[in-house]
């Protein structure tokens, strides 16, 4: 009788047991899936909330207008306490800046980027990268300007040269109004630099006006060359004009991309479904829109997304977009704020 007993308190014992584990199984199951969709509906929260409050709403000035205080300083912290005479640059887009704000150089890069008119007659010094040293040095410059981004390659291109440098930040819409604020603060020039901000900054406030109360779209951004396309984050010229207006780029949010360029990987993409996508030829190799087609017809999963079947696919003019310019600036927000305000 006891054995029968023992018999069947085990058995009571297994099945409450068995009972236990399947309902810690269930309750595991449910919270995983109650964590999965909580998390997606956070990050869904955080996106919508991260749009919402990117720069809209927010009013520019000149008292507040967006630069960052400390890279300004730091920026700033490099020129020479004498102001020089002779300066030679070797960007672009800091050439555009000297000229708005009405400062001639005696030298200016060599690009098939173009330079204001009024600087076509000044001296040539070559490359952006590999500037003619025996130019440079002919033209006795007391200040050499290049893009941060360029530092060590012309570091070491000019090292053994006595002459005094400065780099700047050349790359984002953001690099632009900081760089020309050093420009014209350190040159005394402020008149002129105040100009050419506050039509900069009286777009933003427009068209910070027009993203009040409106979803904006997910965006994926590709650059093509004559034989392959990529996908371009916000670090890019680009993609930090997407983020000035708020919209979502895919390529930060969902795809993780750490690089500036990264190539397409369609199955994340089609995951992403962006809502519109924008094209960028690059530069003298042209992705046209025919190369951009036939992409489409070698690769038909570019046709799952929703938005070719919405026909939400743009190619842009690189002249306005492929090129950092604060000559530009304006036109290049007006016109790629239609795809996401309109």
């Amino acid at each position: 009788m006891k054995k029968l007993l023992v018999l069947m308190v085990v058995a009571a014992l297994t099945a409450m047991t068995a009972c236990s584990s399947t309902n810690t199984a269930d309750n595991q199951t449910k919270n995983a899936a109650t964590t999965n969709t909580t998390a997606k509906e956070a990050n869904a929260a955080n996106t919508t909330e991260a749009t919402n409050t990117a720069d809209t709403g927010k009013e520019f000035s000149l008292e507040n207008d967006g630069v960052d205080e400390a890279l300004f300083n730091e920026a700033l912290s490099q020129f020479p306490a004498i102001v020089p005479q002779r300066i030679v640059t070797t960007s672009v887009p800091l050439t555009e800046m000297l000229y708005l704000l009405g400062i001639t150089p005696v030298g200016v890069p060599t690009s098939t980027n173009p330079i204001p008119a009024d600087f076509e007659t000044i001296d040539k010094i070559g490359s952006p990268m590999a500037p003619d040293l025996e130019v440079v040095t002919k033209l006795e410059p007391d200040l050499l300007l290049g893009a941060e981004s360029l530092r060590s390659t012309l570091d070491k291109t000019l090292e053994g040269m006595d002459l005094q440098k400065a780099y700047l930040r050349t790359e984002s819409f953001e690099d632009l109004k900081l760089s020309l604020k050093v420009l014209g603060t350190y040159f005394n020039k402020k008149d002129e630099m105040n100009a050419a901000l506050t039509k900069i900054l009286n777009k933003e406030n427009e068209l910070s006006k027009l993203a009040e109360g409106k979803e904006l779209p997910s965006v994926m951004l590709v650059i093509g060359t004559s034989d392959s396309f990529m996908v371009m984050s916000e670090k890019s010229y680009l993609g930090s004009l997407v983020k000035k207006l708020g919209a979502d780029n895919i390529a930060t949010s969902v795809l993780n991309v750490t690089e500036t360029y990264s190539p397409i990987n369609m199955e994340n993409i089609v995951a992403a479904d962006p809502d519109v996508i924008l094209v960028l030829a690059s530069g003298d190799h042209g992705a046209t829109k025919d190369k951009f087609k036939k992409e489409i017809e070698k690769n038909e999963t570019w046709t799952k997304l929703s938005a070719y079947t919405n026909d939400k696919i743009y190619m842009l003019d690189y002249s306005v977009f492929g090129v950092t310019s604060i000559i530009n600036a304006e036109t290049a927000l007006t016109e790629i704020a239609k795809y996401f305000y309109e």
